[in-house]
């Protein structure tokens, strides 16, 4: 090949693309387009960035539609008139490009953001899936935790239904704390006998902000009926300890649609006081990369969707991602508020049924782990 020629235009299209895709690092890819007006052509015509996206995460192939949205009020609609051919490749490039390095290169956190609903509850609001999302299993002096309805039956499941913090999110490992009741004879833990997990989205094409708990009666087969699992786990066996429990997925998992389900088959404890089967869980945690920048809307139950991409929001991403120390905790002031007022109701409750002892000076375990 003669010196400074064109290796793309002297090996052909089909061999450039051979070579280019077989980088294993996507910025590669993004390099490769900057070098030259006609190496940036080549990749976006090719839609290089969109294969390797493809490539490394399969399920990004149910993007039916990509929609740019650059303000807050009109979308920019996939297709527009004014829009060239053109215009949609560089629109696919940069979306592509952009997500892939969200899903590989930002740092890894808690990507749970609220909870909706349990499939049973035993003393609600005070045993209520909302304290699972302290990291404490004491909070403002009084115990934190969800527990199920008791049961005679040692194999009835049960389920704790969350939202994440984007309706696209790359989760690698889910935790979750089995509650020990310090406040109960013998000290004991109400694990589940094994854990799976199921990721996916909404059904009949509702909008995740609008799965409110209050809407989902407590009663498992309705709870089920509402969601749509795209991605199920294997079983994991959960062991009888007060701790932080890790589950790593065999692979990490793009959940679409921003639901995450903890499936808690088996149980192991019985209280003494009914002779009942318990499950209680203290906190869950599941650890990913959110993507705020997207959104997705859902087309039909086959799984094809919509991807929303905000600019505005993408850049706000980079700006973290060099400067983490600006980034505010999601975690709303107002459950913490909540959970006050809770505490207290249970403590004086307690102090006038004389319910059995209850530790108020005990410091929280300090087990718990979080990712920024």
């Amino acid at each position: 090949m003669e010196a400074g020629s064109d290796f793309i235009e002297y090996l052909g299209s089909d061999m450039s693309i051979k070579i280019l895709m077989s980088l294993n690092d996507h910025s590669d890819l993004v390099r490769v387009s900057a070098v030259s007006s006609s190496w940036r052509q080549f990749v976006i015509a090719n839609g290089l960035c969109k294969q390797f996206c493809i490539r490394t995460f399969p399920n990004v192939s149910s993007f039916a539609n990509i929609v740019e949205v650059k303000n807050t009020i009109e979308p920019l609609d996939y297709g527009n008139e004014d829009s060239s051919e053109w215009a949609c490749l560089e629109r696919d490039h940069r979306v592509y490009a952009f997500l892939t390095r969200g899903l590989t290169s930002f740092a890894w956190k808690d990507c749970i953001s609220d909870a909706i609903v349990a499939s049973s509850t035993d003393n609600y609001p005070q045993e209520s899936i909302e304290n699972t999302l302290e990291p404490s299993d004491r909070v403002n002096r009084r115990a934190s935790y969800w527990s199920s309805k008791g049961e005679c039956d040692p194999a009835v499941p049960e389920t704790l239904t969350y939202k994440l913090a984007a309706r696209l999110c790359m989760i690698t490992e889910i935790h979750v704390q089995p509650f020990l009741a310090y406040f109960q004879f013998g000290y004991p833990i109400y694990s589940a006998k094994t854990v799976r997990f199921r990721m996916g989205h909404p059904k009949e094409l509702m909008e995740v902000e609008s799965v409110d708990r209050d809407e989902f009666p407590v009663r498992r087969e309705s709870a089920g009926d509402k969601f749509l699992w795209t991605y199920t786990s294997p079983e994991f066996p959960m062991a009888k300890e007060n701790r932080l429990q890790k589950f790593k997925l065999p692979e990490p998992v793009l959940c679409i649609g921003g639901i995450l389900q903890v499936e808690l088959l088996g149980r192991v404890q019985t209280q003494q006081m009914d002779g009942l089967y318990y499950i209680c869980i203290g906190h869950v945690q599941a650890v990913g990369r959110p993507q705020p920048a997207f959104d997705i809307k859902m087309m039909d139950e086959s799984g094809k969707c919509t991807l929303e991409y905000y600019p505005e929001a993408a850049a706000h991403c980079l700006s973290l991602a060099k400067h983490p120390e600006i980034e505010p905790r999601s975690r709303p002031q107002f459950h913490r508020f909540n959970a006050s007022i809770r505490g207290w109701e249970q403590m004086i409750l307690n102090s006038l049924l004389r319910a059995g002892p209850m530790v108020l000076d005990a410091d929280p375990d300090s087990d718990d782990e979080f990712l920024a």
